[in-house]
């Protein structure tokens, strides 16, 4: 099984069209950044439609058994989060409201202090909140993965410590191979490999060594040294694609609605070249087949490892 931990595509046919031509059993779909909850249920009809008009090629999924289905069906099951809690707003109701309309992953911050927590580019990171706890215990409840994506160091390590559930960075990769923010420290992948955790690796240029130059090789010799330190089971691809997004949408998610004067100008990253879209998983493949991974690790790491994690991650206490 091939699966994406996270992917945030302009969606259409043609992406869709390529995500059965590269043999994608699930993708991890981010329906919410800076939007309110009004916002989201917007993008959620958006994807109703996507899913009445390309229904040969896609389904909507909720559960492993959802993905089964699709798979059988021939069709890629597309599952949705959100990258920021802002949905939630200070409503602790909305959580259930939210899980019952399909969201599955709900991370704590966007880079910036949330009410749950503080972000990973703040310059200090006060940890868990009071209501971050209380949403962290009705996520759990619900069956809502908690993804620790763009936390600060400390919320993240405050939340592994502190959640009934196992967590999940759905797209960052180690520190110590590439030091920057967004990458996540050996202390976090410890804490989350005792906890029964996942980190899916990214593959956006800002979070690899080399930037959009680095090579298959480089990328899969770095999976295969955190599978031999951490062991096989916790780590799936959470690609970050963005595809077919214009540079509006970078800015976007950058600024949100929270800055009066906007950050200078930025643009998407160029994808390497092993890996522009999702016909590319099987350059995966054969990239970790090379760095030395027995065939049971490099399939763990492609796909089987995130279906384990959330088949026990989905199902409400």
């Amino acid at each position: 099984m091939y699966v994406d931990g996270l992917q945030y595509i302009y969606p259409s046919r043609a992406v869709f069209q390529q995500m059965r031509l590269g043999s994608l059993s699930a993708v991890h779909i981010t329906v919410g950044y800076h939007e309110d909850f009004l916002g989201v249920v917007d993008n959620l009809q958006t994807w109703n439609h996507w899913f009445e008009e390309c229904g040969d090629l896609i389904a909507k999924a909720t559960s492993c058994e959802d993905i089964l289905v699709a798979n059988a069906a021939g069709k890629t099951a597309i599952l949705f989060g959100l990258q920021n809690p802002l949905a939630i707003g200070a409503d602790l109701a909305r959580v259930e409201l939210l899980s019952q309309l399909g969201i599955r992953f709900c991370q704590l911050t966007y880079n910036q202090q949330s009410l749950l927590g503080s972000g990973c580019f703040e310059a200090y990171d006060n940890g868990l909140t009071v209501f971050g706890r209380e949403v962290v215990d009705e996520m759990n409840r619900v069956g809502m993965i908690v993804d620790l994506s763009h936390a600060g160091h400390k919320t993240a390590m405050d939340v592994v410590g502190y959640s009934k559930r196992p967590t999940a960075v759905t797209h960052a990769n180690p520190g110590v191979w590439h030091s920057v923010p967004r990458n996540i420290h050996d202390d976090l992948l410890k804490a989350l490999s005792d906890t029964g955790g996942m980190v899916g690796f990214s593959l956006y240029p800002h979070h690899l060594k080399s930037g959009s130059d680095c090579s298959l090789p480089e990328f899969s010799q770095m999976v295969a040294e955190m599978v031999e330190i951490y062991g096989n089971k916790m780590f799936g691809i959470g690609s970050d694609l963005c595809q077919d997004q214009p540079d509006s949408v970078v800015n976007w998610m950058r600024n949100g609605h929270w800055r009066k004067t906007p950050a200078p100008p930025v643009v998407f990253p160029d994808c390497p070249v092993w890996f522009r879209d999702n016909r590319d998983f099987s350059n995966l493949a054969d990239g970790l087949k090379a760095a030395g991974l027995p065939a049971e690790h490099v399939a763990g790491v492609l796909g089987d490892n995130w279906v384990a994690f959330w088949q026990r991650g989905f199902d409400p206490s």
